[in-house]
């Protein structure tokens, strides 16, 4: 106490001065209606200038959960995409399905479900990342994802409770069938093990007009990914002497040095169509080993 005392004695004659000077800025504002105009637009800029300033720093702090809010907005339309519905052919026999008709006879095949990643390596021969979703959210494996924007990225190998591992295509033993967008050639996608951008397309015939440039997306013979997303765009075109085929680099359309949200597909049909595969390859080849 005696201190703030000491202090008040000490700097009377200025705190006097600003008292006074705070007095007369009331009065003048208070009864010149000039001058107080010019207050108000002073006070209500520099109001103006904080306000934006506190919404920058809130914004801020408000992007990650912003960002979850359109992944979500974004995962519902990328469900409603004409891709993720397929229709029976009835003409023969009538077909029954137990999953919701629209109006045109389709049924639902593929359905997204959004996931955060939680860890992520693209510098080894085989990479591996996680996501945030498990089988308690109805993850299994061989469910194909896709990064936010709907580019092909891996698929899901192995499953816990609440999260999920996926072999990104940065993985050497990864293989993705994949189409030319504009002549529709099949092929394989594969990795390297040396540059993270890039991929290897094999297979594609001589006979295909592939250029840099050329779009190259999923295609229709997946049992996982669902056909029309893309995987990348050609960036050289080199022959491969050994196959006589073309060997195309491939540029990848999703970024694996920032993957963060993603898109997890599950093939409705997927447990339909590989027991028809295994129980095909039981009757044709089976029988071929027993009888030589």
């Amino acid at each position: 106490m005696r201190n703030v005392l000491l202090f008040l004695r000490r700097y009377r004659t200025f705190i006097s001065f600003i008292l006074l000077q705070v007095i007369s800025l009331w009065f003048l504002f208070s009864y010149n209606r000039f001058h107080r105009v010019k207050f108000l637009g002073v006070a209500s800029e520099m109001t103006g200038r904080i306000n934006i300033q506190y919404n920058k720093v809130e914004d801020f702090f408000a992007m990650k959960e912003e960002n979850r809010r359109l992944h979500r907005l974004n995962d519902s339309l990328m469900n409603l995409s004409s891709r993720n519905f397929y229709r029976h052919d009835t003409s023969v026999s009538v077909f029954r399905d137990s999953l919701p008709f629209d109006t045109l006879g389709h049924y639902r095949r593929y359905y997204l479900r959004s996931a955060t990643v939680v860890y992520n390596t693209v510098n080894f021969q085989k990479n591996y990342f996680q996501i945030d979703r498990g089988a308690n959210q109805g993850i299994k494996d061989n469910m194909a994802v896709l990064s936010s924007d709907g580019a092909a990225v891996g698929v899901v190998v192995s499953v816990s409770p609440n999260f999920s591992e996926v072999m990104s295509l940065l993985h050497i033993q990864s293989t993705v069938s994949v189409a030319l967008k504009k002549t529709g050639e099949l092929g394989t996608a594969e990795w390297d093990g040396n540059d993270p951008r890039y991929l290897l397309l094999k297979r594609i015939p001589k006979t295909a007009e592939a250029k840099p440039g050329d779009t190259v997306l999923t295609s229709s013979v997946s049992f996982n990914f669902p056909p029309g997303y893309m995987v990348g765009t050609v960036a050289e075109v080199k022959l491969d002497n050994a196959t006589g085929m073309y060997l195309l680099r491939l540029k990848t359309a999703a970024n694996f040095y920032n993957l963060q949200q993603v898109h997890v597909v599950e093939n409705l049909d997927f447990q339909e169509q590989t027991l028809l595969s295994q129980d095909t390859k039981k009757k044709i080849e089976e029988p071929k080993k027993t009888g030589r």
